[in-house]
Parts: structure tokens; C-alpha cells; sequence
């Protein structure tokens, strides 16, 4: 996630956020690891117990995926928003490089999972599962060959994921919202729009609009809607203008949070893959093959492809500074699916033993396109920039 600018150079700003943002990716990676161990551990089920232990209402795991979450949703609404008013998202100029590239990025890894899926219908409700890209790991790797890496291509590749998240919220608010109740849904338009009245009549303090999201976030939850989009909404209606504007504070506060606790917490709850549960020819399953060749061949060819493509036709700038290899290079790196990838495999296939594949896949495909983008860039790093 990225950090809002303080008044500073802003190659300074985009400094801060590369090395918060890899090391919330690290982070991540750790306790990915980490659920893998205990999952596979003497006290796996232990482990799997207390992820289903209630914590009142809810089991641990679902207010890690459907709470915590929703404030990871708030923090790329926020950032969304603000990318769109004045950032990389502000003109056509500056969108069209790395929105085509999102855009490649999303049709051509879920082209190649249905294509490996047709056959089977039941699979094909984890069409979307390849289509994600988890910057902050992105940016970790990155983040291994330092200043080799030029910042135009960090630029692009931060626009390109904030481009993949706005499609990420798309593709779970009409794909994965099941049977609605209309009362509730009606309920959470009403306290949206009280929301929306604190913003016009002037409130510029945080707590009554994180009192009354807390209110929206339970009316989405019932009402059949994803409750994590309850934060993406709440982020365009707080005050995002003046001197004390609400969505940069929130966006301060929240950044370190999300990266340093909340992902964490997600990725220790949901990459405990348990490898005796899976036959020796899982990764040759059509569902893992779909995600797995979706998220490393889908990705490169899909951003690359469509970006050099829109270069070619006038429709884009080359992002500064960046050669062709280094280009392609970023693109192996989208590849890097893991967060979005999981949490859209549980809304697909939660507890079930296609969800184990999927994760499987998901895990392989991730750090091929890791291995891969970084190889890459460190051969590019050593040559000339050529066109």
C-alpha cells in the first residue's frame, strides 16, 4: 500500500513507501512460512482449532478475511481515491500504461484458467483466482536489488497494482456476492449516506466515521455483499480535502497496520496447506495447472504484451527510464498472486479440498513468476538500456 506524499521530493515519499511496502512484504512471506510449518507441524491441529475458535459471534478466521480485511479494503479505496484526485490515476495520460497493463494482466490469466477448466464446471468458479497481483510482495523482491531497479518501473508497477486492486473489487462485488437481503442491503445505503452527510456538513474528525463504518461493515456483512467492500465504499465518502482531511489521516494511521498486522495475520490464516492432504499429482490437477500457468505465463504475457502494445500504437509512454527487458521483467513479478489469490480461493472454494490445490497453485505460480522477474532484472541491470 502506498504512503501518502508529506510535501517532500517526491522521489523521497515513493523511497519510504518502497521500503515500508517490502518490508510489510517480508513480513508477509514469514508468516506464510509460517503457516505452512505449523499446519504440517505436531500441533497442526491445534493450529486449525483455533482458527475456528468464536470469538462471539464469528469464528477467528472469518474476522481475519471478512473484518481485518475490510480495513486492508479501506486503505486501497483510500488510496484508489486519492490516486484518482491527484496521483497516478488523475488523466488518461498517466493511466493508459499501466491501466492496459492491469487490464492484459486480469484477461489473459483468467483466459488460460478457463481455458484449462472448461471441462470441468465446478472449477470454474475459480476463474479469478490468477487475475490478482500482491504488490507488497512484488515490491519485496524488488526491493532485493535496490537501487539497480529504476524508479520508473516502480512508479508503473505501483500504478499497475493499484489499477489490478480497483478490477480485484469489481470482479468480488458481482462474482463472488451471493443471495442478497434486500432489508440489510437497504440498511447499509442509509449509513452510507449518513456517512456521506458527516462529509457535507463538515465533520473532520476520524472517530464517527470509523463508528459509523463499523455500523456499514455489519449491514454488508448480513446482507449477502462481501463485507470487505464495506471499506472500499467507506473510503470514497470521508472528507478527502482541507487541512485536516480525514482520508489522509486514515491513510497515515492505517498504512502500518495493514502491512506490519493485518496481512501478516491473513497469511498465517490462510496459507496453512496441508501437503498430506494432497495426492503427488495435485500440481498436474486442471485447477492448479489454470492457476498456476495463469498466474506465471498469463501475467507476463498479458501486462507485457498489452503495454508494449499501446507503446507501439501511440496510446502510452514507455515508463521512464525503464528498458524493454526491465519491462518484462516487472511484468514476470505480477505474476506474484499470493494475498488477492488466497483471499479470492476462499471466497471460491473455502474448506474444500479445491481450495488446498488452488492454494498449492497458487504458491507455485507465485514464487516461479518471483524467481523469474527477479533473474530477469538482474540480467537487465548489467545491460545498456536498448528501446
Amino acid at each position: 500500500m502506498t504512503q501518502v506524499a508529506t510535501g517532500r521530493h517526491p522521489f523521497a515519499s515513493l523511497a519510504e513507501f518502497f521500503r515500508s511496502e517490502s518490508a510489510g512484504g517480508a513480513l508477509l512471506i514469514l508468516s506464510a512460512i509460517v503457516a505452512m510449518v505449523l499446519a504440517n507441524s505436531g500441533v497442526g491441529e491445534i493450529y486449525r482449532a483455533g482458527l475456528h475458535t468464536h470469538l462471539g459471534p464469528l469464528p477467528v478466521h472469518v474476522w481475519i478475511n471478512d473484518g481485518l480485511m475490510a480495513v486492508f479494503f479501506l486503505l486501497v479505496g483510500l488510496e484508489l481515491r486519492r490516486e484518482m484526485m491527484r496521483g497516478e490515476l488523475a488523466s488518461l495520460r498517466r493511466i493508459a500504461a499501466p491501466g492496459l497493463a492491469a487490464l492484459g494482466g486480469m484477461a489473459v490469466p483468467a483466459l488460460i484458467f478457463v481455458a484449462m477448466n472448461w471441462g470441468t464446471p465446478g472449477n470454474l468458479r475459480g476463474w479469478a483466482v490468477p487475475v490478482a497481483t500482491d504488490i507488497a510482495f512484488a515490491l519485496a523482491v524488488l526491493r532485493v536489488l535496490g537501487h539497480r531497479v529504476p524508479i520508473g518501473l516502480v512508479v508503473f508497477l505501483t500504478a499497475l497494482a493499484i489499477m489490478d486492486d480497483l478490477g480485484a473489487i469489481v470482479v468480488i462485488a458481482v462474482f463472488y456476492t451471493r443471495g442478497l437481503a434486500h432489508w440489510d442491503l437497504a440498511g447499509a445505503a442509509l449509513a452510507l449516506a449518513g456517512l456521506y452527510g458527516l462529509n457535507r456538513a463538515g465533520v473532520r474528525t476520524i472517530w464517527p466515521y470509523l463508528a459509523g463504518g463499523a455500523a456499514l461493515w455489519v449491514l454488508v456483512y448480513e446482507s449477502g455483499v462481501h463485507a470487505t467492500l464495506a471499506g472500499v465504499a467507506l473510503a470514497f465518502v470521508v472528507p478527502q480535502s482541507g487541512e485536516a482531511a480525514v482520508a489522509e489521516r486514515l491513510e497515515h494511521r492505517l498504512a502500518p497496520w495493514v502491512a506490519f498486522a493485518i496481512l501478516p495475520l491473513f497469511g498465517l490464516a490462510n496459507a496453512g496447506l496441508r501437503l498430506d492432504q494432497l495426492s503427488p499429482g495435485a500440481l498436474f490437477d486442471p485447477l492448479a495447472v489454470g492457476v498456476g500457468l495463469g498466474l506465471f505465463v498469463g501475467k507476463q504475457l498479458g501486462v507485457f504484451g498489452a503495454v508494449m502494445l499501446a507503446i507501439r500504437l501511440g496510446w502510452a509512454h514507455r515508463p521512464s527510464g525503464v528498458s524493454t527487458a526491465q519491462l518484462y521483467g516487472g511484468a514476470a513479478l505480477c505474476g506474484i498472486g499470493f494475498t488477492m489469490s488466497l483471499f479470492i480461493n476462499d471466497l471460491a472454494f473455502r474448506e474444500t479440498a479445491q481450495g488446498d490445490v488452488v492454494k498449492l497453485a497458487v504458491f507455485a505460480g507465485s514464487i516461479a513468476s518471483a524467481l523469474a522477474g527477479l533473474a530477469i532484472l538482474a540480467l537487465a541491470s548489467r545491460q545498456p538500456r536498448s528501446g
